[in-house]
């Protein structure tokens, strides 16, 4: 399907819509959620049906958090920082699991892209540099769009562990800030019950 076809579908332009812009790192998630989801042949979640790990911060984990409805405030969306273009994805009906995961070289950085992007970074750009880092971007997004998926990531089963549920539990005011807090997530310092960003002070 050709990348004007896709970022014209209600799903693609509801990540946009999310994440603010298109970009090669939302595409790169759109494509990984999709791939994910078809393996398990799992319609988005509407509650806890589905687990998602995600190993980026990137732009690629809000493309997967609108398309396969995992989010933190679920509890069904978990984050693990190993800088990696990787999505696990996990369906509790089925007890099944994926791994879709950039290959070695799929997206290689473009020397251009990547300089005009560093310039951007430091506010040096001209206009005229702004302009061509668009043009970059927007085709490299297309790129991702278009590319055979086998070209792009590997996916295989996995097995693994499933997370357990969300769980609604009480709050107790910490000790020293007083700030209500998850009795479960309150730790023990010198006899007092702290929060944990009081207990790290």
């Amino acid at each position: 399907m050709a990348a004007q076809e896709i970022m014209e579908r209600e799903d693609f332009r509801g990540c946009v819509r999310f994440h603010g812009h298109v970009c090669p790192g939302l595409s790169l998630g759109y494509r990984a959620a999709h791939a994910a989801m078809d393996w398990l042949k799992a319609n988005r979640a509407e509650d806890e049906e589905l687990v998602a790990i995600v190993e980026t911060d990137a732009c690629a984990a809000d493309a997967v958090q609108v398309l396969t409805g995992c989010t933190f405030g679920k509890g069904n969306f978990v984050f693990k920082d190993y800088g990696k273009m990787a999505l696990t994805l996990m369906s509790r009906d089925s007890g099944k699991g994926v791994r879709v995961s950039l290959k070695p070289g799929a997206f290689a950085p473009d020397s251009e892209h990547m300089a005009l992007l560093q310039k951007l970074i430091r506010g040096e750009a001209t206009e005229e540099e702004r302009e061509r880092f668009n043009s970059l971007h927007f085709k490299r997004s297309c790129d991702v769009l278009e590319a055979p998926l086998e070209a792009l990531f590997s996916v295989r089963a996995v097995e693994t562990e499933v997370p357990d549920k969300a769980r609604i539990e009480s709050s107790e005011p910490c000790e020293r800030c007083g700030e209500p807090t998850m009795v479960s997530k309150l730790v023990s310092v010198d006899g007092r019950r702290l929060c944990r960003g009081c207990a790290a002070n």
